[in-house]
């Protein structure tokens, strides 16, 4: 099972967090870019705008928020993509800035990427062995 973690993105870091990925798509109010401890903003895994906007943060619509996420996520090739390549890093952490946690987009990557990881990660690795035969 990968281990990813999620921590929203106004906590500190910590040496455990791993490889640290900002998985919104918008940069976070009230947040310095220089201030943030980031290894990478994979803007890729967000949800779409249209998915965002619709769900609202709304507790009601998360249901339907997490298979519109979902189907997004399992038909994006860049972000299957993205994925593999974080996932590669061993532990990660994913950073959100959503109010809520056990409402947000964060956890629903968290539980696709454990649920792909093996596809994932095998995905990556011979995109990388294609990419060294170019």
């Amino acid at each position: 099972m990968a281990d990813v973690q999620i921590k929203r993105v106004y906590e500190p870091a910590e040496d455990s967090d791993g490889y640290r990925v900002l998985v919104d798509r918008l940069w976070p109010r009230g947040v310095r870019k220089a201030d943030l401890t980031l290894d990478r903003w994979a803007k890729e895994l967000a949800p779409s705008t249209e998915a965002r906007r619709a769900f609202n943060h709304d507790p009601a619509k998360f249901d339907e928020f997490r298979a519109r996420y979902t189907a997004e996520l399992d038909t994006s090739a860049e972000a299957q993509r993205v994925a593999g390549e974080v996932l590669g890093h061993g532990r990660v952490t994913l950073l959100y800035a959503a109010k809520n946690p056990t409402c947000n987009h964060a956890l629903v990557l968290q539980a696709w990427l454990q649920a792909n990881v093996e596809r994932l990660v095998a995905a990556s690795h011979a995109s990388g062995d294609a990419d060294a035969d170019a």
